[in-house]
Formats: structure tokens, C-alpha cells, sequence
């Protein structure tokens, strides 16, 4: 375990990290560039003095779950977090929940698209990427916190803004029931996670229709490719919706794109230009 190296990698990566990243309030007083280190103990589960102990390289030999922890807070990418079991002395084992980490050439190709909306979604349906026009057509994903952009979380817990469903959209229904599956297998494959194993306890006290699909046991069902967003601003919008599995990151690439010459085209074209602004709000 090579402890001053631990310390300073831990360092840096607090330091990347601004509280809003994680769905933490900025704060007028905050001198620390990135986390306080009782906001990085506290997202990895572990105590503030733990903490310390590590980044001032006096801290004891972590164990697995401490790394996966500390990895999870500090955002790692995967081949930050092998780096960290390394220096650790801990080898590195399969990922101990699914990856958040984006390609760059899935990011560039989002904000080619100007005239689609494309988001990327994680194995938890938390939407961790987007362009502005999908940030137009659902909403504003950087302005709220980071737990309320998972998708499943929002159909079935909401908020339901006007009784808007999951954005209004006209599968909504289907898509929760999708959701839960989904969520099952995902379950399956990341055992360990502590925010999946959160977001599912947190589920099933709060929704009895998640509760009810979960104990179906239910095989996944067929995928709507056309949907209609009932839009806020401009209307109906419909769309056709293709989704692309990025296999490697255990994430779907979602692109929603309207028939050339439709109306909906036309809605997308003024969503291009009014952005994430509501037109119905009184000043």
C-alpha cells in the first residue's frame, strides 16, 4: 500500500468535484476547491476522520468495500478506480456498480445531432448525458439534482407536474413497466451497489405499482419506437425513438427524432430555439 501516493490521488479527485456534481449546495462561504473532505466521507460511507486519516497518508489499509465507496463518490472512471485498488494494495475485482463514465466520442456525437434529442442513460436509467434539445423536449437536466434524473425514480415516484407522467409521455405507462425489468436485471448484475440497492429499497416503500411489477418476475417487453411528449411549450410532439446499447458501459444511447415535414419536426425546430425557457409562464 503505497499511502502518500493514496493521499494525493484522493486529493485530486475531491478536488475535481463541485458539490453540484453530486447534488450538493454550493454554499456562499465554501473556500475548498471541489468537496469538503466531510462531504466526500460522507458520500463514500465512511467516517470524516477515516477520511483524513487517508488523505493525510496516515489512514489504515481500506478494505474493498471502503474502495468501492470511495471510488463511487469521487465519480472514478474505471480506469481510475483500478488505479485506486492498486495503490490500495487491494487487486481490483469486476465493477461494483454501473458505470456513470461517458465516452468522449458518445458525448461529441450527442451534440452532432442538432435536430434530434439524444440523451445517454446508465443501467439505473439515471440520464447522465444529454444535448440541449432533449434538455428543451423533457427538461433542464443540469438545474435539478443528480438522484432526480434517474427515470425510473421520476415515473414512478414523480414529480407529476399537470399530471404529466414522465414528461407527458404517451407510453409512460409501458415504459414503467419496462422500467422495473429492467431494474430487476440490473439488480442482478451489480449486487454490491448501495445506491441501486438504495433506489430499489426506496421504490418499494414509496410506489405499489413498482412493488407489483417487481414481484411479477416479469420478462422485459417489447420497446415503444414512436411516442408522443406532451409538451409544456408547444404541444404534442411525436417522435420516433431509437436506442443504441453501448455494451462496453453497460449504458443506451436514446435518440428521439421527428418524421421530416411533420409537425412534431416543427415543434423540435422552435424547441432548438426556445431552449429549456417555459413560453407559458406569467412573467
Amino acid at each position: 500500500m503505497d499511502r502518500r501516493e493514496l493521499a494525493d490521488f484522493l486529493r485530486s479527485r475531491r478536488e475535481r468535484i463541485t458539490p453540484a456534481d453530486v447534488g450538493l449546495p454550493t454554499g456562499p462561504r465554501r473556500r475548498t476547491p471541489g468537496l469538503r473532505r466531510e462531504e466526500a466521507a460522507q458520500l463514500a460511507f465512511i467516517s470524516t476522520e477515516y477520511y483524513t486519516r487517508l488523505e493525510q497518508a496516515r489512514g489504515p489499509h481500506p478494505s474493498r468495500e471502503v474502495l468501492a465507496g470511495l471510488a463511487r463518490a469521487l465519480r472514478l472512471t474505471d480506469a481510475e478506480r483500478d488505479h485506486l485498488h492498486h495503490l490500495a494494495g487491494v487487486p481490483p475485482g469486476p465493477p461494483p456498480g454501473p458505470s456513470r463514465e461517458v465516452r468522449q466520442s458518445i458525448l461529441d456525437l450527442l451534440h452532432r445531432l442538432p435536430q434530434a434529442a439524444a440523451i445517454v442513460v446508465s443501467a439505473m436509467h439515471e440520464v447522465i448525458a444529454w444535448n440541449d434539445l432533449a434538455a428543451a423536449l423533457m427538461e433542464d437536466f443540469s438545474a435539478v439534482p443528480r438522484r432526480d434524473r434517474n427515470l425510473v425514480r421520476r415515473v414512478f415516484l414523480g414529480p407529476h407536474p399537470e399530471g404529466r407522467r414522465l414528461y407527458g409521455v404517451s407510453d409512460a405507462d409501458e415504459f414503467a413497466r419496462r422500467a422495473a425489468q429492467d431494474l430487476r436485471a440490473t439488480a442482478a448484475r451489480y449486487p454490491d451497489d448501495p445506491e441501486l440497492t438504495q433506489l430499489v429499497a426506496e421504490l418499494l416503500a414509496g410506489s405499489e405499482e413498482f412493488t407489483e411489477l417487481w414481484d411479477s418476475h416479469d420478462v422485459a417487453t417489447a420497446p415503444t419506437f414512436r411516442k408522443t411528449f406532451q409538451h409544456p411549450s408547444v404541444g404534442p410532439v411525436t417522435v420516433n425513438c431509437d436506442v443504441l446499447d453501448l455494451s462496453d458501459r453497460d449504458q443506451r444511447v436514446v435518440i428521439y427524432t421527428a418524421t421530416p415535414g411533420s409537425p412534431s419536426e416543427g415543434a423540435l425546430r422552435l424547441l432548438s430555439v426556445i431552449g429549456t425557457q417555459r413560453m407559458d409562464t406569467t412573467p
